[in-house]
């Protein structure tokens, strides 16, 4: 999954090239061209990346081909940040009482400067040129980041109920808000795998819930928030053999209030992830305007605080994870056949440890209880234990692909800011100001507009983590706030960085072309001199 780390890169490196361009061209004439000429070919290749990214994992060919994308794109950043120091070395010059020798001297200097750089932007454009009939023979489509393809689920409403252990109060909660609460739309919150579509299929499936709607809608929507397609799925929930191919939108909002005349229903939209409010409010009006509307309720599961509180004015239902017994329990059902684990006390002592990584998240429990079911190889359980959950193979309803999901509805700009906060440890506490000062020094911030300062721009970067429950902040204080990133975000955020970004120990193996690095062992007490990539070293 590194390479899906290709396309935030190639933004930045775009972006600083424009503004290099523009801000220097008088000190780089000799350059300008090949600096433009290098702009023009990322442009072409960073228009089809998202394309070559969901593409990458079935061609192996356009996977190696991202791998060499990726170190040009690096070399070019090495040369935007080398630009950008002598940029700050002249003014320097320019304003110190240097004498005559000397103000010859700097020029000499910015002479040779300026020739090594057309020769490593030559080089890096020479790569590129060799690249270049690879890349145009796998027919990529240009695609922007609003309208990326993202890899999206499928959910049912149908849940057995003795697989589910520990969520009966919160579904007990949004049963009461069905009968009482003033606002016809019910928000879960919270991030991937805590158990969302779990709660909401067991509230749909109850008796009670049944007894009490007239009818029952399960849509998942996970993709984009269209109009014609939502009204299609709920036509298609409620009578699967109408046929409703014509997209007129007229037509299918009358199918749809001839099925629900004069019936109170329950609706289910699982998975939404729009945030367009003119969206949410034009499906709400063609639903205000059907006969069973006033006793009519909504349940919405969702990983976003935006979409909640744009879909609804009551406060939504935030889950939490489980507690460390439920979670053991959770781990015997699924790693065990039933009363199993009495016959091996000694992989449940191991179990516990590795429920203990999961942190309270239900899926996270599952996927690791799976992986080891009837394994009772005790090197197979403290393999599981002692690797990185991103080193585990992972069916595709796994954590860490279902948390993925929020790494790719995240901005470019965003996805790159995520990954490097795994150059911190597991369950610190992160200081607002801190990282952002980390993504300045790194150039990860897109510039701020006219009369706003850096700092806010990073600081509506963490909002923008946090409204997705990516984050959690954990206390205010003057000028900054505290906040934690849970364990298997910090997992996901070591694989999409991989190379870029590493945290070692005394006994960790360092790529010799690792460019951020985070020393997390007090024994490693120099870093090897090899690492001619490094950029970043935090301790």
């Amino acid at each position: 999954m590194a390479e899906t780390f290709l396309a935030p890169i190639a933004l930045g490196v775009l972006e600083n090239l424009f503004r290099l361009i523009v801000n220097q061209a008088h000190s780089i004439f000799f350059v300008n061209w090949d600096l433009k000429k290098l702009r023009e070919t990322l442009s072409h290749i960073q228009a089809v990346l998202f394309d070559a990214e969901r593409q990458q994992h079935q061609n192996e060919n356009l996977r190696l081909c991202m791998w060499k994308l990726r170190d040009i794109f690096y070399d070019a950043e090495d040369v935007i940040d080398a630009f950008k120091c002598e940029a700050v070395r002249q003014q320097v010059s320019q304003h110190s009482e240097l004498s005559f020798q000397g103000r010859l001297s700097a020029k000499r200097c910015h002479g040779t400067f300026s020739l090594t750089m057309a020769r490593k932007i030559k080089g890096i454009n020479q790569r590129l040129s060799e690249l270049a009939p690879k890349w145009d023979s796998f027919g990529l489509a240009k695609c922007s980041d609003d309208n990326r393809h993202v890899f999206h689920r499928e959910t049912h409403s149908f849940v057995n109920s003795r697989d589910v252990i520990g969520r009966e109060d919160d579904k007990k909660k949004i049963i009461n808000l069905l009968k009482r609460a003033s606002d016809p739309v019910i928000p879960i919150v919270g991030m991937g795998g805590l158990g969302k579509t779990t709660v909401a299929q067991l509230v749909y499936n109850d008796h009670k819930v049944t007894r009490r709607f007239q009818q029952k809608l399960w849509v998942c929507v996970s993709k984009e928030f269209d109009l014609p397609r939502m009204l299609k799925l709920m036509i298609h929930s409620i009578n699967k053999e109408e046929r409703c191919d014509h997209s007129a939108l007229d037509a299918l909002q009358n199918c749809l209030r001839s099925l629900l005349k004069d019936k109170k229903f329950l609706l289910v939209l699982d998975d939404v992830w729009n945030d367009n409010q003119e969206r949410w409010v034009e499906f709400r009006n063609i639903l205000i305007s059907m006969d069973g509307w006033s006793k009519s309720k909504i349940i919405v599961t969702t990983r976003s605080l935006t979409v909640a509180r744009i879909m609804s004015s009551y406060p939504p239902i935030k889950l939490e994870g489980l507690p460390h017994e439920v979670c053991l329990n959770l781990f015997r059902k699924w790693a065990f056949n039933d009363g199993d684990e009495r016959q091996h006390p000694n992989l449940m002592r191991i179990g516990e440890d590795i429920v203990r990584r999961c942190k309270g998240v239900p899926l996270a429990v599952r996927t690791l209880g799976n992986l080891l079911h009837r394994k009772t190889n005790e090197s197979n359980w403290i393999s599981v234990r002692d690797s990185e959950m991103w080193r585990l193979r992972q069916s595709e309803h796994g954590i860490l692909p279902v948390l993925k999901l929020s790494y790719d509805h995240l901005p470019s700009r965003l996805q790159r800011c995520l990954a490097f906060l795994a150059l911190y440890k597991k369950d610190e506490i992160y200081r607002s100001q801190e990282v952002i000062q980390l993504w300045m020094a790194n150039g990860l911030l897109e510039h701020p507009m006219e009369n706003q300062e850096w700092e806010a721009v990073g600081d509506r970067y963490l909002d923008e983590l946090l409204s997705r429950c990516i984050i959690q902040k954990e206390k205010d204080y003057d000028t900054y706030f505290a906040f934690r990133m849970h364990d298997l975000f910090h997992d996901l955020a070591l694989e999409v960085s991989q190379k870029e970004c590493k945290t070692v120990s005394s006994q960790t193996t360092v790529d010799e072309n690792v460019r951020h690095l985070s020393i997390s062992d007090d024994k490693l007490e120099m870093v090897p001199e090899d690492l001619k990539k490094l950029t970043t070293l935090e301790q």
